[in-house]
């Protein structure tokens, strides 16, 4: 079968890149799909949630139904997220809750327990390859004060602007060591050994996978020119006004459904009475029939 990603295919690639931008949705507004029960979702809601994914790579849910870690594990279980990512800060169920960490715990040092702003990234872009993250939940229990909203970009639009732009650009960004995220070492010793990567690669299921982040500390890219322009490109298009860049602010009850998708997060301020918090499940599944 021809590939759309295979840099020599550049027909499969056109035919894909037609069908792309006719489906992607460009209305934020069109991401929302309402349900009734997460843990039991309708033939219909079920429909419109993957209909949006295999467009767009994501949808925005949004309920009145009570939700805990474990609706959020049944709602992804009923669209193909099984295989949870239970990194050492997520809980028991294995779903992280995000909120800002005011004592002592660990959970001081990464910056989503923080109040402060994340650039882009995708999730789980530290992983080893067998850890790869495909799919992501992340549900608003409680939204912060003031701002905390998200940005949120197609990885798949941000390969096709790329390699429109430049096919080498994609190229550079595909290269087996593109990317490094160095060890991470704790009081034991190396907590996690160094991450060697390309940003675009494909799946065993010809899906396009991302791993990306904007960060300028703990990380290292390739030291060539090919690289360092295809870097610069790729940031030129998340910080300017892509149609495709979506501006969302999570209310209660909302929740994004993604393939996990470029995303960012604003700064925020706190109600100490009610402080943010989220719950975060990551996968090692994409959404299923997407």
């Amino acid at each position: 079968m021809s590939n759309p990603f295979d840099l020599a295919d550049n027909d499969a690639y056109l035919r894909w890149r037609e069908h792309k931008l006719v489906q992607a949705i460009t209305d934020p507004g069109e991401l929302v799909v309402e349900i009734t029960n997460p843990a039991a979702l309708s033939a219909a809601e079920r429909s419109e949630l993957l209909t949006r994914c295999r467009r767009s790579n994501m949808a925005i849910y949004a309920t009145r139904a009570d939700m805990d870690e474990q609706s959020v594990q049944r709602l992804g279980a009923q669209l193909g997220l099984l295989r949870l990512d239970a990194n050492w800060l997520a809980g028991e169920q294995g779903v992280s809750r995000i909120a800002v960490s005011r004592d002592d715990s660990p959970r001081q040092t990464y910056i989503p327990y923080t109040d402060r702003a994340i650039k882009w990234h995708t999730d789980g872009y530290y992983n080893p390859p067998e850890r790869q993250i495909r799919g992501m939940i992340l549900h608003c229990m409680r939204p912060a004060a003031q701002s905390g909203e998200n940005r949120l970009l197609d990885h798949e639009i941000a390969y096709l602007l790329l390699r429109d732009a430049d096919v080498e650009f994609v190229r550079a960004l595909s290269a087996p060591e593109a990317m490094t995220i160095p060890e991470r070492t704790d009081e034991q010793g190396v907590a996690r050994a160094a991450q060697t990567g390309p940003v675009f690669s494909v799946d065993d299921g010809g899906n396009l996978h991302m791993r990306y982040t904007a960060r300028t500390r703990s990380i290292e890219w390739k030291q060539d020119d090919a690289t360092r322009a295809a870097v610069a490109q790729l940031e030129r298009l998340l910080d300017s006004d892509l149609p495709h860049i979506f501006r969302t602010c999570l209310a209660p009850g909302m929740g994004l459904l993604c393939n996990n998708v470029l995303h960012d997060r604003a700064a925020f301020t706190d109600d100490p009475e009610r402080p943010r918090l989220l719950f975060r499940a990551r996968y090692l599944d994409r959404v299923s029939a997407t």
